[in-house]
């Protein structure tokens, strides 16, 4: 099903990206809708696949996990698939994508410590070459998308 993103659309998406636990009567408030017309659009923007899902952000720092990183992985020759095969099962996984460029994969991590950090290094090293970087502060963190205009 293909929809049209008109500008309330936008809008909705605008309030449901900053706080997906916004009442539709809010919503509806905010953008000059009904709450019953804001669930109509938002139902069919979901069967549209343009809303993929609702979920909770949960602090990695606050729940355990002391180290952010992103690694890069230069796959061996024949190790890619498997690898592309394995690492949905790795929990240490927030992010995962497949690129262009000298390396294949870029993940991002979270993790305990810089021993668990070894670890984790060594059950990728039998399928390429690592390149690890320690996150440091977040600077940019879920940044809503918006209607771009050309």
């Amino acid at each position: 099903m293909n929809i049209k993103i008109d500008d309330l659309n936008w809008k909705i998406l605008e309030r449901l990206q900053k706080n997906a636990r916004e009442s539709f009567a809010d919503i509806g408030r905010k953008v000059g809708l009904s709450p019953p017309a804001v669930a109509e659009r938002v139902k069919k923007m979901e069967d549209a696949g343009i809303l993929e899902g609702y979920k909770a952000v949960v602090s990695h720092s606050r729940s355990g996990y002391q180290l952010k990183a992103i690694i890069t992985l230069r796959a061996f020759m024949g190790k890619l698939k498997p690898f592309l095969a394995m690492v949905g099962s790795l929990n240490e996984v927030v992010n995962c994508y497949r690129i262009t460029g000298n390396e294949n994969i870029v993940m991002e991590v979270v993790l305990k410590d810089q021993f668990h950090l070894e670890k984790f290094i060594d059950k990728l090293i039998q399928y390429g070459e690592t390149r690890t970087h320690i996150v440091l502060s977040q600077v940019v963190s879920y940044a809503p998308l918006e209607k771009i205009s050309f």
